[in-house]
């Protein structure tokens, strides 16, 4: 699969996934392509960085955002995003790391180990881990405060 960041002549800009630059081409020159604002044929790719990988150990934690349009937009159908949106962003992924410091990683065992503090079988401390949709709803149902991490995370036992 290929991306494609594309674009109509009204300004809107979009992604796009294909199987190939020629299945792009091909359902271009059908009228297969069109914008999901508007509608319009008149798609073009719009300019694109390429993807070049770096080595393992120097890889940022950081995903590349897109400059926002020329047209004075702050947020189109492509992503771009606005930059007092991304300095809150950054400052919520830099509060959620210090927070992960403080607290303990429990892996699987959330839940169980949520339900066994608010219960008082265990004292009462920061946790982080996983749980599933439905285990996350029980505790809710349950009375247990739990919070999604809201910046993506890695758990430590899948690091280099």
């Amino acid at each position: 699969m290929i991306v494609f960041d594309l674009h109509c002549p009204h300004g809107h800009r979009f992604e796009g996934w294909f199987g190939s630059s020629s299945d792009y081409e091909e359902q271009q020159a059908r009228g297969l392509v069109t914008c999901p604002e508007c509608g319009s044929a008149e798609v073009g790719k719009a300019p694109m960085a390429p993807a070049v990988p770096v080595k393992g150990n120097q890889r940022s934690n950081t995903r590349p955002v897109q400059a926002p349009a020329e047209s004075g937009d702050s947020m189109m159908a492509g992503g771009s995003i606005p930059p007092e949106v991304l300095k809150a962003m950054r400052a919520l992924a830099e509060a959620q790391a210090k927070a992960l410091k403080q607290s303990r990683y429990v892996g699987d065992k959330l839940a169980d180990e949520a339900r066994a503090m608010h219960y008082g079988d265990k004292d009462l401390e920061a946790i982080h881990g996983k749980a599933t949709l439905k285990e996350a709803q029980e505790l809710l149902d349950e009375g247990v405060p739990v919070a999604p991490l809201l910046a993506p995370f890695t758990p430590p036992d899948e690091l280099n």
